[in-house]
């Protein structure tokens, strides 16, 4: 049990750094400025319903995806958590990573798709995230890493709805500073992930 607690808080630390509630709640309102409130809330309420069926589906399915296209889980921990420690590096260095660039978005309900459901919410890191803590696991973790993930989705929807009043209440300053955080989060989960790959592959996990 007490090893499913530890799990489940490093998931879910993990998916708080890489979703980023609070940093992407600011691209939420970029995207969306000057849409009324039903179309703010219909675009809210889709990405993020989108965002979690990508990631469920790639959590259930990553077994077959490294059968199907034969690949090691050493492999991929070490090329995930690279590709990790750049986003997070990134993010230190405030800079947009470049799996999140958005470019002459038209206020639609299609901004729901994309780029907020992918790549912002479910992209590249998010993914690699997830299975990365399903690889070599048993059943009970893959659907613990479901379920937190389905929690993210709930809470940056929650933060999403609030957006106009929580970055009234705290301020840009505030927010950029967490998103420092968040990064440098980022870069040691990546790290770990890297080192985590070069034991395996050298069996030096006991």
């Amino acid at each position: 049990m007490d090893n499913l607690v530890t799990f489940s808080i490093t998931v879910f630390t993990a998916f708080f750094a890489i979703t980023n509630p609070i940093s992407n709640m600011t691209v939420f309102l970029s995207l969306t400025q000057g849409a009324d409130k039903k179309t703010k809330r219909d675009i809210n309420k889709r990405s993020n319903l989108i965002a979690f069926v990508i990631v469920a589906v790639f959590v259930l399915l990553g077994k077959y995806i490294f059968e199907l296209f034969n690949i090691s889980i050493p492999a991929f921990k070490i090329t995930g958590g690279i590709l990790i420690f750049f986003i997070g590096f990134d993010m230190l260095q405030s800079k947009t990573s470049n799996v999140k660039t958005i470019d002459n978005v038209n206020i639609d309900e299609n901004i729901a798709v994309s780029p907020l459901a992918i790549p912002i919410l479910a992209g590249p890191g998010t993914i690699v995230t997830a299975m990365n803590f399903v690889a070599n696991v048993e059943t009970i973790h893959i659907f613990l890493v479901i379920a937190i993930f389905g929690s993210m989705s709930l809470l940056t929807y929650f933060t999403f709805r609030l957006s106009d009043w929580i970055v009234k209440i705290v301020g840009n300053n505030v927010i950029s500073v967490i998103g420092k955080i968040m990064g440098l989060i980022i870069a040691i989960i990546g790290t770990g992930m890297i080192i985590q790959g070069i034991k395996i592959s050298f069996n030096l996990i006991t």
